[in-house]
């Protein structure tokens, strides 16, 4: 293993984001939840649950820790079991809010179309930023893109390789599989409930016969999410509010996880802990920049992974000492709040830039 001192170019070059799974398909990455909450008209900016989006920003700042780990560092594969739960989690909350948010809609006609134009658009996103990345030559994606455009559609749409920002392809489907149900929740009310475990239970038997590939172990934690979502606010903060409850039950977690590691039935569990966790935190004391990062996850998520691919390539071949590593965390970290800051500023003072932005990202 390649300690901190040395230099920057045998670190592995990732650009897809979020823990390399051995379980959860490979190439996958950790993302930002859509801001489902800013599609819903009715709902003013006082409806978010500030909890909930300091959740997200959490998690944004972790996936740069992860990130940052990835970039410069050369580590043993059994460290990334302990972070293997982003990726599930920033599905899970995605699923969470469709179903908290969209299921009280009384135009379900609307609702169902906005989550389907969504899940599109998040797929093209993901296509429009490899393409991107590819021509500035900001990762190895050459290999990807060799044999044409076909070789890089089938690995996006089927997640059977790595491509960057790939998470949001699943998140995509999950909103486009939501659209279809929430149409459907109209006659039969539990059809979220019904369609997450059956994906639950297809992951499971999936893992059981080795076959690791696609996305259907994150469309579950997705799935998962969304059948959490039925469950009242209240009822949730009455089960988070107990911090050494939580934190026995996270240590159980742990050991188990260094015992048996991170198979699919403890990442699932791990993705319920850590959230409620974060949820705790963020119910204690508001913080105004974690929530702006909840808010902005979806951008936060992608300038972060530009951010510090920026800084991977700009000191390529320096001696990366403890103090420049130091450095490259705090920058950043630190970038990529003060992009989110330019953002909600920009948008709250031009009309055109806060139409752009949501034609993008909302």
């Amino acid at each position: 293993m390649e300690s901190p001192s040395s230099s920057f170019a045998g670190a592995r070059n990732f650009v897809s984001s979020g823990p390399s799974a051995r379980v959860l398909p490979s190439g996958t990455s950790g993302a930002a939840v859509p801001n489902v909450r800013e599609d819903v008209g009715s709902r003013s900016p006082a409806s978010r649950i500030a909890a909930l989006d300091f959740t997200k920003g959490a998690l944004v700042l972790i996936m740069v820790f992860y990130h940052w780990l990835n970039y410069f560092f050369r580590l043993d594969g059994s460290v990334y079991k302990y972070l293997r739960f982003l990726t599930p989690s920033f599905i899970f909350i995605t699923g969470f809010l469709i179903s908290h948010v969209y299921l009280s809609q009384s135009n379900v006609t609307r609702a169902s179309r906005r989550l389907w134009l969504r899940g599109v658009k998040l797929l093209g996103i993901v296509l429009a930023l490899n393409l991107m990345m590819n021509v500035l030559h900001l990762s190895q994606l050459k290999a990807t893109f060799r044999g044409g455009s076909s070789s890089f559609l089938l690995p996006l749409l089927a997640g059977t390789g790595p491509v960057a920002f790939s998470i949001l392809a699943p998140i995509g489907y999950l909103l486009i599989l939501s659209a279809g149900l929430l149409i459907v929740s109209r006659y039969y009310l539990p059809v979220f409930h019904l369609v997450a475990a059956i994906l639950v239970l297809g992951a499971l038997v999936c893992e059981a016969k080795g076959i690791t590939g696609g996305y259907l172990q994150l469309l579950s934690a997705g799935a998962l999410g969304a059948s959490i979502g039925y469950i009242p606010m209240d009822r949730i903060n009455a089960w988070t509010k107990s911090a050494w409850l939580l934190s026995g039950a996270y240590l159980v977690y742990l050991y188990a996880l260094t015992v048996w590691d991170a198979v699919y039935a403890l990442q699932i569990v791990g993705v319920v802990l850590s959230l409620a966790v974060l949820y705790w935190m963020g119910n204690q004391k508001r913080v105004d920049i974690m929530t702006r990062l909840g808010r902005y996850s979806l951008f936060a998520y992608i300038v972060q992974i530009l951010i510090l691919q920026a800084l991977r390539q700009a000191f390529r071949g320096f001696d990366a000492g403890p103090a420049l590593l130091g450095m490259l965390l705090a920058a950043g970290i630190l970038l990529t709040i003060v992009s989110v800051e330019a953002v909600d500023r920009a948008r709250a003072r031009f009309s055109t830039f806060n139409r752009i932005y949501g034609a993008v990202f909302s």
